[in-house]
């Protein structure tokens, strides 16, 4: 592989235009299709095989007219202090706002509190349920602005009104973070390379790469039902490999200019060397976020495919579009450990000859390996321990700021009906097998109102046929605590029971519903997809490193940075430290996703400072060095840059903790605190100190295995003895038919 990309590296070098102009016209290509194409909604939330989803979709074949999955606001009024909303005139504005909700074109129901018995015992509170067509991110400006009016005009009549629901949801803004979080990578890249030019290149990369890969996002967003969640972590994951991975060439390419190479063998070289890091590093993260698929719900999917292509961009981005514009910038790129002028280039150092500190730091880990190893051990071990209070949950109107008018309906609907009236749940009963229908919803409606935990079972709604019906329970505790979930697995079971009795199936929905059955489905597949990523991970870095116990020690490693990363998850969002510095408004349970989701693009984004670290130490031992020696030689090399890597990555990650979006902020502070542990802590202290303690072992390989294993050569070590044909005109023919 070293031999190819070297080839690769070199002819992007010599046919830079060529390389340049395809990369642009591919960006304009995509900006083209993105500005075109027409806007994307709200994608559909479907978790297939779960109760829940069923039960949706039962209710769109016998109640076409539903929308059972449409947008939906409710309307919250509260009488002034001293009076009720049963009074004349506070009905009657309670009434006209009702008429004007449901005089909306996307308007499917709206349901008069007065009638739909939709008023608190005190009388204080009452609300109007209104369904509409389409999905909240789908509604048109005029729907909104319709809903925010109506609301508005009963405000100045004298109520207190508030709208929840999702009917005014908007796509969530990221905030100017995101911007500074580039202007530190670009401090930092400038810090590590003492140059604008080479600083820039990286940088300039990372964001044509992330604009084809999010450009061509938006561009199918409307056809593949993508969410707006997905681009947004396409282009964070994107941006922060795209950075660090022209990163690594870009040094590997100041390195060999340093040893006197030409600008070309040079290019050539890095590509070769750097740049099959490069791409094992990138497989391991194109594994990860693919292997989301396993979880079976459509939306991580996307997801995980979008950003995985990302990353695809990145990778071939760097191997060629980086050897390409240094061939443009020429010297102004200047060896390794040479500086600009504006940088201070040309002055003396202060002590020549003095190692660096990634040398002076793996000299003392290889001194004291047991004690570096267990300090870092136990700081893991305890940034991990409120992992074990981990509570999982889907975000709903409760977790929103008490800012927002969707918070202060949920608090009003919780003072006026109760906590479980913020999550009803919605039966479904399938009596078209059963005899006697109706007979079969009222055993269903008598045995609910003698469970626990239940408060109201409204009366039951039919379809047309009669042989559908549909009843909604009010429990007695909020939406996300575990009374609520008990109850619903007290309704299945009745429901079990009913079926044998009557042969009506009784499925149980709604939102509630639904977010018990996704975190339980993810729960289930958590561990089945950590086997398989970490699995073929594994089979992949022993390829790569020709040796068992050093991708065993990377897999450990990982766990030990990703349970210390849902620690410091849970204690910022679930327990409230730190919530005021990050902007946390709300604390509450951890979204489901975010464990599955960690486990998959750490254990990508990990595998990156492994290959990346570590290969420059196999280089170094199968160049002849010992154990020991090739630990420091292999920090000597790659800790600045993979510190530098490290730096920016956290930053563009932080970026994103400035999101209005409760998920997106979760997620970027989830990645920025693992990528800490893990590059810091992990990679910088317990790699070195594990490698040191096993000395030659960590490089055995049964000869079996050895010999049935592919060679790939990251070290490039067949460079050494490949001879460059640099006058044969022929080589850019043999490399396009390679």
């Amino acid at each position: 592989m070293a031999t190819f990309l070297y080839k690769a590296g070199r002819l992007a070098f010599r046919r830079r235009h060529f390389v340049v102009l395809i990369w642009v016209a591919l960006l304009t290509l995509a900006g083209f299709g993105a500005a075109s194409a027409p806007a994307a909604g709200s994608s559909s939330f479907s978790i297939p095989g779960t109760e829940a989803q069923k039960a949706f979709d039962l209710l769109d074949q016998r109640f076409p007219g539903m929308s059972a999955d449409g947008a939906t606001a409710r309307v919250v009024f509260k009488a002034p202090a001293g009076e009720k909303v049963t009074d004349a005139p506070n009905k009657a504005t309670v009434k006209k706002t009702v008429k004007e909700l449901a005089d909306g074109s996307e308007v499917s129901s709206a349901a008069d509190p007065f009638t739909a018995h939709a008023v608190s015992k005190d009388g204080t509170v009452a609300y109007a349920q209104v369904k509409y067509k389409v999905f909240g991110m789908e509604l048109e400006d005029s729907a909104k602005d319709a809903l925010k009016q109506a609301a508005q005009d009963a405000r100045d009549a004298g109520l207190t009104v508030e709208v929840g629901g999702d009917a005014l949801s908007a796509v969530p803004e990221t905030g100017s973070t995101e911007v500074v979080g580039i202007v530190i990578a670009a401090v930092v890249l400038v810090i590590t390379f003492g140059s604008l030019i080479a600083a820039g290149l990286p940088l300039l990369t990372a964001l044509i790469g992330v604009g084809i890969g999010v450009s061509t996002i938006t561009a199918l967003a409307n056809a593949l039902d993508l969410g707006s969640t997905t681009s947004t972590l396409a282009m964070m994951i994107g941006l922060a490999v795209g950075i660090d991975y022209a990163l690594f060439i870009v040094s590997r390419y100041r390195a060999e200019l340093a040893e006197g190479r030409e600008r070309e063998e040079a290019a050539g070289r890095a590509v070769g060397t750097a740049g099959s890091a490069v791409v094992f590093a990138g497989l391991t993260v194109v594994i990860a976020l693919v292997g989301l698929s396993v979880v079976n719900i459509p939306m991580l999917t996307k997801m995980g495919v979008a950003a995985a292509g990302t990353v695809v961009i990145a990778v071939l981005i760097a191997l060629t579009m980086i050897p390409a514009l240094l061939g443009y910038v020429g010297r102004r790129v200047k060896p390794a450990g040479e500086k600009s002028r504006f940088l201070g280039g040309g002055r003396t150092p202060r002590k020549p000859g003095r190692p660096n500190m990634g040398t002076r730091w793996a000299s003392f880990v290889v001194r004291r390996p047991i004690a570096v190893l267990l300090l870092g051990v136990v700081g893991l071990g305890a940034a991990a321990i409120p992992a074990s209070s981990l509570e999982l949950g889907l975000p709903d109107d409760g977790s929103q700021p008490t800012s927002t008018t969707q918070r202060r309906a949920y608090d009003l609907l919780s003072e006026g009906f109760g906590p479980g009236f913020n999550g009803p749940l919605m039966l479904v009963v399938d009596a078209k097998a059963s005899d006697d229908p109706k007979a079969a919803v009222t055993k269903v409606t008598d045995d609910v109102k003698g469970l626990k935990d239940v408060v109201t079972v409204t009366p039951a709604t039919y379809n047309k046929a009669g042989d559908t019906a549909v009843i909604t329970v009010v429990p007695d505790s909020k939406p996300s605590s575990s009374t609520t979930e008990d109850l619903v697995h007290a309704i299945r079971d009745e429901g079990d029971g009913i079926k044998a009795d009557t042969d009506a199936k009784v499925l149980v929905t709604g939102t509630t519903a639904m977010n018990i059955d996704v975190s339980q489905k993810l729960n289930d597949a958590l561990f089945p997809y950590l086997a398989l990523v970490v699995g073929l991970a594994f089979l992949l870095l022993i390829v790569v490193f020709r040796s068992i116990l050093v991708p065993l020690k990377a897999a450990l490693g990982f766990l030990l940075s990703v349970m210390a990363a849902l620690g410091a998850v849970v204690a910022v969002f679930q327990w409230g430290w730190l919530s005021g510095l990050l902007g946390v408004e709300e604390t509450g349970p951890v979204m489901s996703m975010m464990p599955i989701f960690m486990v998959g693009v750490v254990f990508g984004l990990a595998m990156d400072y492994e290959v990346f670290l570590v290969t420059r130490m196999r280089e170094a031992h199968v160049h002849g060095e010992k154990p020991s020696q090739a630990v420091v030689t292999g920090f000597k090399h790659g800790a600045r840059v993979v510190t530098a890597a490290a730096v920016i990555m956290i930053a563009v990650f932080s970026g994103f903790i400035g999101s209005s979006e409760s998920m997106i902020k979760m997620i970027g502070f989830g990645l920025a605190i693992a990528v800490f542990f893990d590059a810091f802590i992990v990679r910088m202290a317990l790699v070195p100190a594990v490698l040191a303690l096993l000395g030659r072992k960590a490089w055995w390989l049964p000869r079996w295995l050895d010999r049935a294993l592919p060679n790939v050569d990251v070290e490039g070590e067949g460079l050494r003895t490949w001879q460059p044909k640099d006058t044969d005109p022929d080589e850019d023919r043999e490399l396009v038919r390679a």
